[in-house]
């Protein structure tokens, strides 16, 4: 018995209209709530003069008020009506405070710009009342730092003068910003400040601590000609040997005595030679380092090497997981070491840093890689593996505390630098 295919079912009207109604209410309450953010927006803009000038504690207080208030319509409590009405006293009493204009001038400047991690430094700031009539006493913030300094500014006379020195932390190397200045006028209690900034901001550079090395250090070539490589060229610097005279060499290289002795044209062949070009690079990764003294020692180690790099006039890229350091002049590569910090996963291992920071750079005669104690020797020959074989490779791994010392592994030769002081001595026995 053969049964007939059943007939599709017409879809129904009214859930084809109620898909219709859902679809036009969704994209109705998105656009009400895209037109509700956009006014809202437009609100706290408007009213930012006002609202902005309210601090944390003022806008607590003002919720206190309102649920003292609430609650002595619920509770039917006297004692939260005065409670309420104390709460809104204060912030109404405060008001006056935030009122007037000052006419200032504020300097701010910082004595030296840069300085080396441990040693002074100072600032001075500046206010003088450029206005027409005395001004009234106020108090001045200057951000330093992650801290903030306070100072109060007594009534100036027209044309009067203020000044306030103070000293800047430079216990270990940073950039540090100081200012903007900025006045803040308000009541004590601190439920309303009115802010107005005065100064740009200024940076205080506060470079590694760095070791002074030898000229040619860590076996980087100084010599005018070059590095010579085992690629044979017919025009260069460096002689090599005679071959016989072939069609199309310039005739500048025939060695004429020879010829005369041989009765055969011989023309000279040299070695090639190339300028020394030096890559430098630190691994910053935090889990590389035992320590954040340690992390410190890595830094001056690289700042150590990159200036006598840059005072011996050799071509470098000097590199972290983040920077690429300036190698203009000293101070300008100093104050990029200002700015390193530690990273955090940036590459999976030191080869995999080192291969992507330099793919775009050439093939340098000398490859540096500094790293912390965490790092295994076998990090630094995978590493290796990322130049050519005209590469020279070392690895300075900084460990504090420990035994300075030179070691070989496979084709890279590995520096224990366990204090700053010993660098110099180990770069002048580093054979590469």
């Amino acid at each position: 018995m053969s049964v007939e295919p059943r007939a599709p079912r017409p879809p129904s009207q009214a859930r084809i209209a109620a898909r219709a109604v859902g679809r036009s209410l969704a994209a109705s309450a998105r656009s009400a709530s895209t037109a509700a953010a956009s006014a809202g927006r437009r609100s706290a803009e408007w009213a930012s003069p006002v609202t902005g000038v309210v601090s944390l504690t003022g806008w607590f207080v003002l919720l206190a008020a309102l649920v003292a208030f609430i609650g002595a319509a619920l509770l039917g409590w006297i004692e939260l009506v005065f409670l309420g009405a104390t709460l809104l006293a204060a912030l109404l009493v405060s008001v006056p405070f935030a009122f007037g204009r000052m006419h200032y001038r504020v300097q701010v400047a910082l004595q030296p710009t840069r300085v080396v991690a441990g040693e002074r430094a100072f600032g001075r700031l500046s206010v003088t009342n450029v206005g027409h009539t005395s001004s009234i006493p106020s108090r001045m913030e200057l951000p330093v730092g992650a801290g903030v300094a306070e100072f109060i500014v007594p009534a100036l006379p027209a044309a009067g003068e203020h000044e306030e020195l103070f000293a800047v932390p430079t216990s270990r190397r940073a950039v540090i910003v100081a200012g903007p200045a900025v006045s803040v006028r308000g009541d004590q209690l601190g439920l309303l400040r009115r802010i107005v900034r005065w100064s740009d901001p200024v940076e205080l550079f506060v470079h590694p601590v760095t070791a002074r090395l030898k000229p040619s250090a860590a076996g980087l070539v100084r010599d005018l000609e070059g590095e010579i490589t085992k690629t044979i060229t017919d025009n260069d610097i460096s002689f090599h040997a005679l071959r016989a005279y072939q069609p199309g060499d310039p005739l500048r290289n025939v060695h004429w005595r020879t010829s005369a002795r041989t009765g055969t044209l011989m023309v000279r062949q040299f070695e090639e030679t190339r300028r020394s070009q030096l890559a430098l690079l630190q691994c910053t990764e935090r889990a590389h380092y035992a320590s954040d003294h340690e992390f410190e020692l890595g830094v001056s180690v690289l700042a150590s090497l990159a200036v006598q790099v840059i005072r011996d006039a050799t071509r470098a890229d000097i590199l972290t997981e983040q920077l690429t350091l300036r190698t203009a002049t000293p101070i300008a590569l100093l104050d990029d070491t200002s700015r390193i910090e530690a990273a955090s996963g940036a590459y999976e291992s030191i080869r995999a840093f080192v291969r992507d920071r330099t793919k775009r750079l050439g093939a340098p005669s000398v490859a540096i890689i500094v790293a912390g104690s965490a790092v295994p020797l076998a990090e630094f020959r995978a590493a290796e593996t990322v130049f050519g074989p005209d590469t020279q490779t070392l690895a300075f791994r900084v460990e504090a505390g420990a035994s300075s010392r030179i070691s070989k592994v496979a084709g890279t030769t590995v520096v224990t630098v366990g204090a700053l002081s010993d660098l110099a001595g180990l770069v002048r026995r580093v054979r590469p």
